[in-house]
């Protein structure tokens, strides 16, 4: 279940330089594909707002000079020497930025949270000092106190997460479309785009049927197909710098973007929203950095991306600045500047870039889908696993043909780069946006600074965002509506599904049954005991559901073990192996009852198959060997039901713990351990089990004979018991609450993926039982 690489290869201690320098080239094929192939279409897309040029320059200078101060000022400025900072545990992006805001003023949106979770490792915090003159004091309060300012939270965070996933429908298709833009030139004018949308399509398309391959068979290329690319485009920008006008580099003055807009006025203004796809690919370097390191990524921008792309910029702009008529014949853009004579080489360069860019965005919305589903933000979907071993790999079927559809769409409705890049461009800075709220939010509460200093932040940068947002916002009509009409559907599943997902939690913890319930029936339970566990899938973290009561008061038998077994979400990107569960005991100990909670992050990837059972088990093994009578050992206690759980790891993650082993043949001696095992008559064909004990285990008779139950409660077999649950909205509830369960949530669980088919659980060894929710 685990890929128990999701400790990171690079530790947090400091790395060698050949490390870093390693990472930094390949994050330039991970982080930088998008950014880098921006070139293509920046300029197009600002003048086709119908801007001409003039003899004095002053369009061409003023927009480079535009281009110029916003690569330096959002990606250098914000994101390199800022944003960087406030990573999670080395993990970035929004969920990153809203998980620290959940640890530092508990207003996560988990139900299901407990005390001991804040006892990961990971769980970090630094604790705001509880004086009420203090700013950030007062602000910690309030969020907590007020459920209204919480959900604004998550919705704000929830945006910024559509905003992403819109981009991963609009980024692909411009960048794709723009690339194959220059087989236009063997064409006249008018015809170009019955060239450019089969080949964009049909490039689509392959990109999408290959991502069930994953990219781990190709992804070495990524990174040199990008620095040939950034090597290309620098080679020709100094070229076309020193052919045509050397003197370019006076635009870089900030007063060349006054002039622009004072010339152009209201045009000027809406061409900003074609500058703004300069930073598109910005937000990624830091998405991405779970994937690297900090100063990695500062090395590969700094050092090769920023300087690559002025280049190429400022070449264009030396190039258009001297070729006024160009635009007669053919669209302005990234290829009328190109050499003739290099023309399609840089042709097949630019299309290899613009896959490797729409690559990682992709994959970067299958994971964001993930953690959204993780955070019980999104309904189930079924992952597949395209490497085992590369962390993250993930590949969603429903998604990814989705997302190949709207590409597909987008492309054929409106063919052109110029409404795909309104449509882009109100997606990134959007989502842009969104970081600076939220990272102003960090300033105070997580890094405990000035209130000033936040106000400054947003001030400065949220202006400049602003800025660019009106100007894409302007164009609605003109396709910044496609990124609106995507968010708005995906926030409405999505704050539908946490909606009804809540209120079903609070359903069970109000049906749960009461301890003294149980304990009433007896060690047997009143029913017959078999061979065998019964994993009892829950939410509940505390206490016994409702779905037990069912079992034992309508069904004549039960499992000689009952496991009620919790897979919950925390608000840290990872759990470590050795933190994985939380393992305590339902009743007394002849019950046979355990609790199991297994842990995730965020950002870790369960990988459901035997290991996980083989984990399951042996978490209950040690637990049993390590209990002392009467003594709370590491971990919680549940002060409602007396509940005491203990810490326990994956079986990998401690070596000095119990293992299970299981074979078909005869058991040879293991020197150096004991070992608790049955020897079934031969002719039987079953799978054996033992468990091998450390040595000196100092185990008395009652654990042992414990021990061996359960050991052969593991060879009788395992079953799940799932609930299958129909939610509806009780009497008396209002007509919109009506709508969003009765509808609008249960539509998304019949239509989206069960519990059993998401967690990858054997469908043989599947029980469930229908119960009807009145929330």
């Amino acid at each position: 279940m685990d890929l128990e690489g999701v400790i990171r290869s690079h530790p947090t201690k400091k790395d060698s330089w050949k490390t870093v320098l390693t990472l930094a080239y390949q994050s330039l094929g991970v982080v930088y594909g998008d950014l880098s192939t921006s070139p293509l279409y920046v300029y197009r897309s600002t003048f086709a707002e119908d801007i001409h040029l003039s003899e004095t320059n002053e369009e061409i200078y003023g927009v480079l000079s535009f281009v110029f101060w916003t690569i330096t000022l959002v990606p250098l400025f914000k994101y390199v020497f800022i944003v960087l900072r406030a990573n999670d545990n080395g993990e970035g992006g929004t969920f990153a930025l809203y998980s620290l805001l959940c640890r530092h003023a508990r207003v996560s949106s988990l139900p299901n949270c407990q005390l001991a979770d804040e006892e990961l490792s990971e769980y970090t915090k630094d604790g705001i000092e509880s004086n009420k003159r203090n700013i950030g004091w007062r602000l910690k309060l309030t969020l907590e106190k007020y459920r209204v300012l919480q959900r604004l939270l998550l919705v704000l965070a929830l945006i910024g997460t559509c905003m992403v996933i819109g981009d991963g429908v609009l980024t692909p298709t411009i960048s794709v479309f723009s690339a194959v833009s220059g087989m236009q030139f063997p064409f006249p004018k008018e015809q170009h785009r019955y060239v450019e949308v089969p080949v964009a399509c049909i490039i689509l398309v392959f990109l999408f049927a290959l991502q069930h391959y994953g990219t781990h068979r190709v992804g070495f290329l990524f990174a040199p197909i990008v620095i040939t690319w950034l090597f290309c485009i620098s080679a020709i920008g100094v070229y076309n710098i020193f052919c045509w006008n050397p003197y370019v580099y006076q635009a870089l003055s900030p007063y060349y973007m006054y002039k622009f807009l004072k010339k152009t006025q209201s045009k000027g203004w809406m061409s900003l929203g074609g500058i703004l796809l300069c930073i598109t690919g910005s937000e990624a370097m830091f998405a991405d950095l779970g994937h690297f390191s900090q100063l990695s990524i500062k090395i590969a921008f700094t050092c090769i991306v920023y300087p690559s792309l002025i280049l190429a910029y400022m070449g264009q702009a030396a190039y258009i600045s001297k070729n006024h008529d160009i635009a007669k014949v053919h669209p302005i853009g990234f290829y009328v500047s190109v050499p003739d004579k290099i023309r399609w080489p840089v042709l097949v360069i630019a299309i290899l870039a613009a896959v490797v860019g729409s690559q990682a965005i992709i994959t970067g919305t299958f994971s964001i889908i993930k953690q959204c589903s993780a955070l019980g933000c999104f309904p189930r979907v079924k992952l597949v696993h395209t490497s085992s071993k590369k962390h993250g790999q993930i590949y969603n079927p429903e998604i990814n043909w989705t997302l190949m559809l709207l590409c597909l769409a987008v492309t054929i409705g409106f063919r052109d780069t110029k409404r795909m890049g309104n449509a882009a461009g109100l997606a990134i800075i959007t989502g842009m946006l969104v970081t600076t709220c939220l990272m102003s939010l960090v300033i105070v509460l997580c890094w405990n600074r000035s209130i000033f200093l936040a106000i400054s932040f947003i001030f400065f940068f949220g202006s400049i965002e602003a800025l660019y947002f009106s100007a894409s916002l302007i164009k609605f009509l003109e396709g910044a509506w496609v990124p609106i009409a995507l968010s708005f559907i995906f926030l409405i599943v999505m704050y539908v599904w946490h909606y009804g997902t809540l209120k079903k939690y609070e359903f069970d913890v109000q049906s749960k049954v009461s301890i003294n319930w149980l304990l009433g029936l007896g060690p047997g339970l009143g029913i017959v005991r078999v061979k065998g566990i019964g994993l009892i899938h829950t939410e509940l973290v505390s206490g016994i559901p409702a779905i037990f009561s069912h079992f034992v008061t309508n069904l004549p038998a039960f499992h000689q073990v009952v496991v009620f077994l919790c897979i919950k979400s925390v608000p840290v990107p990872h759990v470590r192996p050795d933190e994985r569960f939380l393992v305590g005991r339902v009743g007394p100990k002849e019950y046979r009852l355990y609790r199991c909670i297994a842990r995730y992050g965020y950002r870790d990837i369960q990988k459901d198959d035997n290991e996980f059972e083989k984990d399951l088990v042996c978490s209950i093994a040690e637990f049993i060997r390590s209990e002392r009578p009467a003594v709370c050992v590491v971990g919680t206690e549940d002060t409602e039901n007396g509940e005491k759980l203990t810490v326990v790891g994956t079986s990998s993650s401690n070596v000095e713990g119990i293992r299970l082993c299981e074979d078909d043949g005869s058991i040879s001696e293991m020197v150096g351990a004991s070992e608790l095992r049955e020897i079934k008559p031969p002719e039987i064909p079953r799978k054996r089990v033992r468990f091998v004990v450390p040595e000196s285990p100092q185990i008395d008779m009652d654990a042992r004979q414990e021990l061996r139950e359960l050991m052969e409660a593991r060879e009788a077999g395992l079953a799940f018991i799932m609930g299958h649950s129909y939610v509806r909205a009780k009497k008396g509830s209002s007509l919109m609450k009506k709508i969003v369960i009765n509808f609008g949530y249960d539509f998304l669980r019949r239509n989206f993926r069960e519990p059993t088919f998401s967690l990858s659980i054997p469908y043989a060894s599947t029980l469930e039982v229908g119960m009807i929710y009145y929330v």
